[in-house]
């Protein structure tokens, strides 16, 4: 059924208002973690270092995805698709509750729920998306685009009420306004869920075994449990800086085993191995992308409360604001987007997947040259003005339409159709290991770090910058792996 206003399925509809109020809901209350933490214990904050704060802030951001992959699974095997994303907004919604609670204890179980139920969502979500395509083309890739500016008017206003409400009202307060956005989320998906009846049921695969598949996941759910309780308790301590390292190397060879298996041991034909190799670009791509792009929640967010100049008119804007500024610029610029690929398209002009990757990393890496233009400009001479920093979210916001929905869509259709769920938790898996990488990189340019600042900030351009190049060099190569796929 396609509504006739936007030709694109009703479905979409759907899934685009579930995913708004649950980004409202993440991004809200993502816009106050590293401000929260270091904030001092008599403003209601936590008091912790920097590079404590960042590092937190990377594990947590690393699995929201990191879970994707299990969530993915749990949808391909367990729940289906619809059955996914229900119970995951469920969970977020418990973990945005438990968070209200304010204390250090709740705070990390409220953390680790919501990046559990994030990731069985999360996938999930890409996953009926690209099912309401089953043609693929251009129109899928539209479609994915507008989905993605849900997501963002969703950060938007996410940011803006639970950054105004956490940061001048009381950090409590705005953790709560996030639980209510994932309800209002429930809410509209059960009304509507019509929309999608066709798409994301649970599917028995021959020769599944659901009772040893359901044991599995529960002793593992079991386990978790068991350390989060240890570790809450202060039996088993964890230091959350080299916690946060290990993570990285840990995820990184889960990424590793994970293609390996699927190269030599899931039965893949010749074509869908040689899509596997794109897959892997992809996610090596997308790592790299987040790990840069995700300084807006941590060494980004405390440049704009300690260096940057936010009184206007005697007021002060929240400094969680600035985050807001990346999701303004996609609902304004996805739409243009959406209908540029459309028109090449058409006219058969469209550039390859890889290029558009590749034009990503270049935004990337420009970004970072404001980045350290500004933050040597910040030390020298003392607060800058906020279009510095605005500056760098637009280029990197740029680079986040070109990579981000697109990868999306490329993902759905180069995976084969038995692994869709866990192809998308891969893809989110590139974004885990990008998003510890942003913690480790936010702790080094902070705090006793902070002259390091300008430096690290074009180290990370040159890195993007070359990897850019050398993407773009490949992209005729690439695309020739997967012949048929627009």
């Amino acid at each position: 059924m396609t509504s006739e206003s936007t030709g694109q399925p009703r479905g979409l509809r759907t899934l685009f208002f579930t995913e708004m109020w649950e980004r409202f809901s993440y991004y809200g209350m993502r816009a106050l973690l590293v401000l929260y933490m270091v904030a001092e214990v008599n403003r209601g904050g936590m008091g912790l270092t920097d590079e404590m704060a960042a590092a937190i802030y990377g594990l947590y951001t690393a699995l929201v995805y990191m879970t994707a992959l299990p969530g993915g699974w749990v949808g391909d095997r367990l729940l289906g698709a619809k059955g996914a994303v229900w119970w995951g907004g469920i969970v977020i919604a418990i973990g945005h509750v438990v968070l209200g609670l304010h204390s250090t204890q709740a705070f990390f179980i409220g953390l680790i729920l919501v990046a559990f139920g994030s990731g069985l969502l999360k996938s999930n979500m890409s996953a009926l998306v690209g099912q309401l395509y089953p043609e693929g083309g251009a129109r899928r890739d539209a479609g994915f685009t507008l989905f993605y500016m849900g997501i963002n008017v969703g950060a938007l206003f996410g940011q803006l009420l639970c950054g105004w409400l956490g940061e001048e009202v009381g950090w409590r307060w705005g953790f709560s306004a996030a639980a209510a956005g994932m309800f209002l989320g429930l809410v509209q998906f059960k009304f509507t869920h019509q929309h999608v009846a066709q798409i994301g049921e649970r599917v028995v695969h021959e020769g599944q075994n659901i009772r040893r598949e359901w044991t599995l996941l529960l002793l593992a759910l079991a386990g978790v449990g068991v350390l989060v309780a240890l570790g809450v308790a202060g039996i088993i301590q964890i230091d959350a800086i080299k916690f946060a390292h290990h993570t990285a190397w840990f995820i990184a060879g889960v990424a590793l085993l994970y293609f390996l298996w699927a190269f030599f041991l899931a039965k893949l034909d010749v074509v869908e191995k040689k899509r596997m190799v794109v897959i892997l670009v992809l996610f090596l791509a997308s790592a790299m992308f987040w790990a840069g792009f995700e300084q807006v929640g941590s060494s980004f967010s405390i440049f704009a409360e300690r260096f940057t100049l936010r009184k206007f008119a005697g007021w002060e804007v929240p400094a969680s604001w600035i985050q807001a500024l990346n999701p303004l610029c996609v609902i304004a610029l996805a739409p243009l987007v959406a209908l540029l690929w459309s028109r090449l398209a058409r006219s058969e002009r469209s550039p390859s997947l890889t290029t558009k990757m590749s034009w990503a990393l270049l935004m990337l890496a420009l970004g970072f040259v404001v980045a350290g233009w500004a933050a040597q400009r910040a030390l020298s001479t003392g607060p800058v003005w906020p279009t510095w920093l605005m500056s760098v979210v637009v280029l990197h916001t740029l680079g986040e339409l070109f990579l981000s929905p697109v990868g999306l869509s490329a993902v759905t259709k180069l995976s084969p159709p038995r692994l869709t769920g866990q192809m998308m938790g891969i893809w989110f898996l590139g974004s885990s290991l990008g998003d510890i990488l942003a913690g480790i990189l936010a702790g080094g340019v902070t705090g006793d770090a902070t002259a390091q600042m300008p430096e690290r900030f074009i180290h990370v351009a040159i890195t993007a910058g070359v990897s850019g190049v050398v993407l773009l060099l490949l992209a005729r190569w690439i695309t020739k792996l997967m012949p048929g796929i627009k």
